[in-house]
Formats: C-alpha cells, sequence, structure tokens
C-alpha cells in the first residue's frame, strides 16, 4: 500500500474542488528572513540524517517536483533545500525544451529515465507537467510531437491527465513518495523580480525578451495551472500550492513539507540478523589480532 503524503495547510483539495484564488501567493504572516534562514539550516541538518537512513534503509525513494512561473524562486529554493545533503543521497534534473529523441517518445519517457532510485531523493526542476502547461499555452507545440491521432484538445488534455494520475499510482504503489510544489508567485512580484534581474549586471544573464512573451500569456498559464493541479492532486501525489511572494517563507514551508514527509516513513538503520553479527565479530577479532601484532 502506498504511502500518504502529509496534510498541510497548503496542500491542495484532492477531490477536485482545488481554485488558485483560494491560495495566497504571500503568506498570512511575514517571517524575519534571518530567523527563518536560522531554522531553515536547523531543517536542512535534519534533513541531513534522515535521507541517511532513507539511503540505508534502501527501501523508499523521494521525488519532488517543482513547477512555477519564471521568476518564482525554483532554483535557490532547490538549492536551499539540498545543500547539506550528501549528494550520493539526492539528485536534480531539469528539464527543458525537449529534444528530437525525446519527442519520438511518450511525453512521460524523459522523466522516467530520470526516477530517483530506492533510497534516493529526486527533484524535477519542471517535469512531465509541462506537456499540459506550456503546450496547453502553445498547443502549436503539439506539431512537433506527431501524435498518430490528436482529437480534440480537451480531449487530449483530459489523457494526459488520466496518464499523470495512472503514472504516479504506479510509482507510489512501487515506493516513490511523491511531493508536488507550485511555487505560486504573484504577477506583481514577478515584475518587480524581470526588474531586479535587467538592473543588476550579475543577473542580467537570467533575463530574456522571451520571458516577457510568456508573462504577457499569464492569464492563460494561470487556468492551465490551475486545471492540471485541480485534475492531477490525488491522495497519493497532492500538490503543495506553496506562496512565493515571500522566497524566505517559500524555503522553509519546502523545507518543513520535505522534512515530515521523512519523518512520516518511520525509517530504521537496518538491523543485522544473527550469522552477519556472527561475521562481524570474526572480523573484529581479526582486525585487532593484526593490531596486536603490529606492536
Amino acid at each position: 500500500m502506498e504511502f500518504r503524503v502529509p496534510d498541510h495547510e497548503y496542500r491542495a483539495p484532492t477531490d477536485g474542488s482545488f481554485r488558485r484564488a483560494d491560495f495566497s501567493t504571500a503568506p498570512r504572516n511575514a517571517v524575519d528572513p534571518d530567523k527563518a534562514k536560522k531554522k531553515l539550516g536547523k531543517i536542512v541538518r535534519r534533513l541531513d540524517k534522515l535521507q541517511r537512513i532513507l539511503y540505508a534503509q534502501d527501501r523508499y525513494s523521494v521525488l519532488c517536483v517543482f513547477q512555477a512561473m519564471d521568476a518564482a524562486g525554483k532554483d535557490s529554493t532547490i538549492r536551499a533545500v539540498t545543500r547539506g545533503l550528501n549528494p550520493a543521497g539526492f539528485q536534480v534534473f531539469s528539464f527543458k525544451a525537449p529534444s528530437k529523441r525525446e519527442l519520438d517518445h511518450d511525453f512521460l519517457w524523459r522523466t522516467s529515465r530520470s526516477l530517483p532510485e530506492r533510497g534516493r531523493i529526486g527533484v524535477f526542476n519542471r517535469s512531465y507537467y509541462e506537456e499540459v502547461l506550456v503546450v496547453r499555452v502553445h498547443p502549436e507545440y503539439l506539431s512537433g510531437q506527431r501524435l498518430p491521432e490528436l482529437g480534440s484538445l480537451e480531449e487530449l488534455w483530459s489523457a494526459r491527465y488520466e496518464s499523470i494520475r495512472d503514472h504516479e499510482k504506479h510509482l507510489t504503489r512501487n515506493g516513490t513518495v511523491i511531493l508536488k510544489f507550485w511555487l505560486n508567485v504573484s504577477s506583481q512580484e514577478q515584475r518587480r523580480r524581470f526588474l531586479d534581474r535587467i538592473d543588476d549586471p550579475n543577473k542580467n544573464w537570467k533575463f530574456s525578451a522571451a520571458d516577457l512573451e510568456e508573462r504577457a500569456r499569464w492569464a492563460d498559464y494561470m487556468q492551465a495551472y490551475e486545471e492540471a493541479v485541480r485534475a492531477t492532486s490525488t491522495t497519493w501525489a497532492p500538490w503543495y500550492v506553496i506562496p512565493a511572494d515571500d522566497k524566505p517563507f517559500m524555503r522553509l514551508t519546502v523545507s518543513r513539507i520535505l522534512e515530515q514527509t521523512l519523518t512520516g516513513l518511520d525509517m530504521q538503520y537496518p538491523t543485522l540478523d544473527d550469522e552477519t553479527i556472527e561475521a562481524v565479530d570474526r572480523c573484529r577479532a581479526q582486525l585487532e589480532a593484526e593490531d596486536a601484532g603490529a606492536r
């Protein structure tokens, strides 16, 4: 039976009733950035300990999916939450525009190749959800996918939602715990961050004129996000709609949900059976004898 991820105030409903208007882009109460940073540091240290047990137990894997509009803070949040983790126990994959080879497969293929192994935490910076977000806003991209029978667009999106739900159900049945984070930034805050990128020479590289073209489709993207969350927030793989206008709060909230999830797995370091313990004792005796001989 699949593990049920924790409940949380920012967890989207799983009964198909999600409305973006019910979730604010700003936290109810402002957080002190310095205090938030200290709290985040403590949580990351606990995450490091939990990840070590996850790796040693080798039973579950954890997949964290991040989706957001540009400048919402995906990169910085992923970096802040994973900074203190052992690189051997987690992996991050970013998904840009699909390659020709990827387009020759179904839309879930390229991300399936990057799923985390048991014992690891996997992070998707964008994901298969691009196929019901960006592609929904830009249906002209479908021509490059050469689908055999397109049908109506509404039928296509409905079919893709169903495929995603089935895919995530299969993963959770086989031990992958899925956490999906929509970093919910406001249009006003995105505008401010774009201006910051333009004004700061060290951030110029992050900005592209194409960002404004996508920003002009804001309403279309918000509709696509709302419908995707409504259709794919399930009891086995719910969405967490995180206020993204306050970056320290956002990072702290994501880290807390991840910590709560790992704690809920009730993991233990593996215990040795009697035969293995006897073998270990023999090895200890041999090593101690070598040490005595050297003296």
